[in-house]
């Protein structure tokens, strides 16, 4: 079929607000897929495709073809060009992706190439995501949609999963089990806005450290390890310390979920740039290591030498935890009994320079892949009311609107920088009112453009929530806001009153930068 009936259906999605109607509207459109192309369609739309690292960011769809005039692209035949580009590696690499790129955009329409962008760069913002997919797989084969997230915990592929249950039904998902060396969609946790809110969702709950490090997920079988990370990938040549303190453990098989993390010589937390870098480098590890250390804590047990714990209550996983795993590579965990309690916990765990706290229900599962209410965090916000200094135009969904705001604060006469600085950009938050109320508001105060991005007077003034401020060569400060979003518009504010770059550097040195 061609992809345009999928560009088609998503772009629906996309409008619909409903999860039920958007759960149908997909689920019809894997009927008429059916099992040779579904499998394809589902990798485009849960993201999945985009996790084939194709290379491909926002610069190279610039200057692409111009649409087809007429659609011939299949669905089948979509995935496989993106993974041909993906495979691309080694000397001119980027000139041949570039190549294969533009192959396939010039036989893809309009619709098709709006499709294709959203996919390429992971801003397919319809709603359709793993939970709303898979509950449209489960709608088209026919299966309980629980069968479905189970076997999406096991495989970590959601189109692995679309074709079992489309061709093989029930009996298909539940062949899928808990595989020692494969990794597991990891549990996630929802946010409350303070400790008090999170123990009234949960009840009596045991606290955690927040850790501000890479989450890795560790297979040990025999003394082979391997380390995998939220997003399933393999690491495990570029962090020898997290398999060596895995190999140290009295097991002989074992998965266990945990962070990665740089600490300083006082054992407090190192800016989390310094951890991700570490674990994104592909340098020599053993120089690496000597450079930026890295220490493992483990704060959960899914498969312990032949016996598999992923559904038995969170207290019996974490009495397995600490039978198998020494306190110094634990996650500190407190049986807080009340709020006093809880938040006198929460309030040392900020003084140590984690990132906050997670509250967990001892009687719940492990809910892989789902942010359920069973493991709820809780984090400091910081806020700031900064400047929209420019925005650009969204895709999807958001096509028409002006969605991605550049933020800039006052530089108040630093010099080299005035008189705005920009922090980062942001997408998040905004609401279908906000995006068209945002989008009038910064054409009428347009002073030039391009392609993508319109630049205009340094006027409105937007309230940004943010969890921290990590170092930035890309930005004039040498500083960025880590997962900015908006908050709200501030009409009370003028631009002369939004926060300055002081007061950034105050939170970046408050934060150990």
């Amino acid at each position: 079929m061609q992809l345009r009936h999928l560009a088609l259906t998503s772009r629906a999605v996309a409008g619909e607000p409903g999860r039920r109607a958007k759960t149908t509207l997909l689920a019809d459109c894997l009927r008429v897929l059916g099992p040779a192309e579904a499998p394809s369609a589902v990798a485009l739309l849960s993201g999945e495709s985009h996790r084939l690292r194709t290379g491909i960011g926002p610069a190279s769809l610039r200057d692409l073809p111009p649409p087809a005039a007429a659609p011939s692209l299949g669905v089948r035949e979509t995935e496989l060009a993106l993974e041909r580009i993906a495979a691309v590696h080694g000397a001119g690499a980027q000139a041949e992706r570039r190549r294969l790129l533009g192959e396939l955009f010039e036989r893809a329409t309009d619709v098709e190439q709006a499709f294709l962008r959203a996919v390429l760069v992971g801003e397919l913002r319809q709603g359709a995501l793993d939970a709303v997919v898979a509950d449209a797989v489960a709608q088209a084969a026919g299966v309980p949609a629980a069968a479905v997230r189970r076997a999406l915990m096991f495989r970590g592929s959601a189109r692995a999963v679309a074709s079992a249950a489309l061709t093989g039904g029930r009996p298909a998902l539940d062949a899928f089990r808990l595989e020692v060396g494969r990794p597991v969609r990891p549990m996630l946790a929802a946010s409350a806005p303070d400790v008090g809110s999170a123990l009234d969702r949960i009840g009596r709950a045991a606290l955690e450290w927040k850790l501000d490090g890479i989450r890795v997920q560790v297979h040990r079988n025999g003394r082979d390890v391997a380390v995998f990370t939220r997003s399933l990938d393999d690491i495990t040549a570029r962090v020898p310390e997290v398999a060596e303190a895995a190999l140290a453990l009295p097991l002989d098989a074992a998965v266990l979920d945990g962070e990665a993390i740089a600490l300083g010589a006082d054992g407090r937390p190192r800016p989390f740039q310094d951890t991700s870098a570490r674990t994104a480098s592909r340098r020599d590890p053993d120089r690496l290591r000597a450079e930026v250390p890295l220490n493992a804590f483990f704060f959960d047990l899914l498969h312990r030498d032949g016996e598999d714990l992923v559904d038995r209550p969170g207290r019996e996983r974490w009495s397995a935890l600490a039978e198998s795993v020494p306190a110094d590579l634990r996650v500190a965990r407190s049986g807080a009994t009340d709020r006093e309690q809880a938040l006198a916990f929460f309030r040392d765990t900020l003084a140590l320079g984690h990132e906050g706290v997670l509250a967990k229900d001892p009687a719940a599962p492990y809910a892989a892949g789902r942010r359920g209410a069973g493991w709820i965090k809780v984090k400091p916000r910081h806020t700031l009311d900064l400047v929209v200094l420019a925005a650009e135009w969204g895709s999807g969904r958001r096509r028409g609107f002006l969605s991605n705001l550049h933020l800039g604060a006052r530089a108040a006469g630093e010099p080299g920088l005035g008189p705005w600085v920009m922090l980062g950009k942001t997408f998040k938050g905004l609401t279908d009112e906000t995006l068209a109320r945002q989008t009038t508001e910064l054409l009428a105060r347009e002073v030039e453009r391009d392609a993508h991005t319109v630049r205009v007077r340094p006027e409105l003034v937007v309230e940004i929530a943010f969890d921290g401020v990590q170092r930035s060569p890309r930005y004039p400060a040498g500083l960025a806001l880590r997962f900015a979003r908006v908050i709200r518009y501030r009409p009370d504010k003028s631009a002369a009153e939004a926060d300055t770059v002081a007061t950034v550097r105050e939170i970046a040195a408050a934060e150990g930068l």
